[in-house]
């Protein structure tokens, strides 16, 4: 039986049914009133709080957030970053990596979880910024981009050199007044931030840009195309100089069809640009130096080949005609090498006045005695003559008919010799060619099991036979008189 207390209540005993006593000050919540409260609480009690932690399961998802856990030893919160904060972070979260996050506490009631919305993150101190340079770096050399068979030699004389720098800094000012000292040439700057919110997007963009002015591409002004890039800043911090380690100027860097040279910071900075780069320069007064040489020295060599070149010419030239006149001097002398000829030019040019006269008295002669000789009654009788042996000649084709007779004759001969010879005419007498499938013809049984497939010609068709009995030939029957039969001879 149930206790009542002298009130006619039944006391905080368990009951079956729920029922609103009077004086309960504990009225029953719905879980979303619960959720809602705690909610409410979490976040006004921990508005804003900085958490030092261990960053751990890192996951970007596609609609931009971030979600992560931090942890210690001996604790972990769970973290969110949504879209707006995460694009404007100065690194990419790795997971190892000690960082301190900024933001605000509150809860989840679909899991009741609670969370930390982070809207600030930055690394815990110097070590941490270094474990996350050296985790980079390794993860980027894994992929071949710092490998050394990947550098590509600088231009010797580039026409156009493209900066990817500060328009404001001093490295312009000192690129600009060391190639005028060294070698003038055309300079386009393309101007960035190198320190700060946004300057890694900046300087990646910028090297990609020049990239894309290649003939061919999508850049306006292909003529400004140049043939070596400068990227590079003044010296600072680690953090100052952060911007040339991040991935995307790294990628940027070892993707560029141009050769580039690194001139970040001083000569003891170094950053992952430095190792994608085709040439590290300590400074961009140096990587000036690297781009071009000097055109002083340049002139000056250019004149010690022209000299040099002149007297090798002239040198030749001396030898050439000391040559020349050593062979010229075992050569006779003009007169004696032609005074056999010249004598008898002269003994011919005397003879030639007497010769020409007594030639033509002989011909005059000749014409005389001639002469009597051609009276028209004897040109006529000699044509005479002539006509009568022309019509005497019969021309008729009996000869020609003879020769084509025999012709056909011995032409009828040798195509019966040749219908005997042909190979398909032993096919009409029974007789059958095999040759392998596929062309070939086969005339030995050892050939026939070794080829297995075979076509059998026939007078009317062929016939494909396949060697059965595992290619061997069967064994001979003997003939009825004890004798072996003869082979068949081959007809080919």
């Amino acid at each position: 039986m149930d206790e009542f207390l002298p009130d006619g209540t039944q006391g905080d005993r368990p009951r079956l049914l729920a029922e609103e006593q009077p004086g309960d000050n504990a009225p029953a919540l719905s879980v979303s009133e619960l959720s809602g409260a705690l909610k409410r609480q979490v976040e006004e009690a921990f508005g804003h709080v900085r958490v030092r932690g261990e960053i751990s399961g890192f996951k970007r998802h596609s609609s931009g957030h971030c979600y992560l856990t931090l942890k210690d030893d001996r604790a972990a919160i769970d973290g969110v970053i949504w879209k707006g904060q995460a694009a404007a972070m100065r690194f990419r979260p790795e997971d190892g990596i000690e960082v301190i996050a900024t933001g605000r506490l509150t809860t989840y009631p679909g899991r009741s979880k609670y969370q930390i919305v982070i809207e600030r993150m930055e690394l815990a101190g110097q070590g941490a910024l270094m474990a996350l340079l050296d985790q980079r770096r390794r993860m980027l050399a894994a992929e071949g981009l710092f490998d050394e068979d990947r550098k590509r030699p600088l231009p010797f004389m580039p026409r156009i050199i493209g900066v990817v720098t500060s328009p404001t800094g001093a490295v312009i000012r000192d690129i600009l007044h060391r190639l005028e000292d060294r070698c003038p040439t055309h300079v386009v700057l393309w101007p960035v931030a190198v320190q700060g919110e946004g300057a890694a997007a900046q300087v990646a963009r910028a090297v990609r840009g020049f990239g894309a002015m290649a003939p061919g591409g999508s850049a306006p002004r292909p003529d400004l195309l140049p043939d070596l890039l400068i990227v590079g800043r003044g010296g600072g911090s680690i953090e100052d100089l952060w911007a040339f380690n991040e991935e995307e100027v790294v990628r940027a860097i070892a993707e560029s069809p141009i050769p580039v040279i690194s001139a970040v910071g001083h000569e003891t900075d170094t950053t992952l640009a430095d190792f994608a780069a085709d040439r590290r320069a300590p400074t961009p007064t140096a990587a000036a130096e690297m781009a071009v040489p000097v055109r002083a020295d340049l002139a000056h060599h250019v004149r010690e080949l022209g000299a040099r070149a002149e007297r090798l010419a002239r040198r030749y030239r001396e030898r050439a005609g000391e040559r020349f006149e050593a062979v010229a001097e075992r050569f006779p002398a003009l007169d004696s090498l032609f005074a056999g000829q010249q004598q008898r030019l002269d003994d011919v040019a005397d003879r030639l006045p007497r010769a020409l006269g007594q030639r033509i008295a002989v011909a005059r002669g000749d014409l005389a005695h001639a002469a009597g000789a051609l009276r028209p009654s004897l040109l006529d009788r000699k044509l005479d003559r002539a006509r009568d042996r022309l019509e005497a000649v019969r021309l008729t084709d009996r000869p020609i008919r003879a020769r084509i007779a025999d012709g056909e004759i011995a032409l009828e001969r040798l195509w019966r010799i040749a219908e005997q010879l042909h190979p398909d005419k032993p096919l009409q007498r029974g007789y059958v060619r095999v040759e392998k499938r596929g062309g070939g013809v086969l005339t030995e049984a050892a050939a026939a099991r070794a080829a297995g497939l075979l076509t059998l010609h026939f007078a009317d068709g062929a016939v494909d036979a396949r060697v059965e009995n595992g290619g061997k030939a069967p064994p001979a029957k003997p003939r009825s008189d004890g004798e072996d039969a003869p082979r068949q001879q081959n007809l080919f």
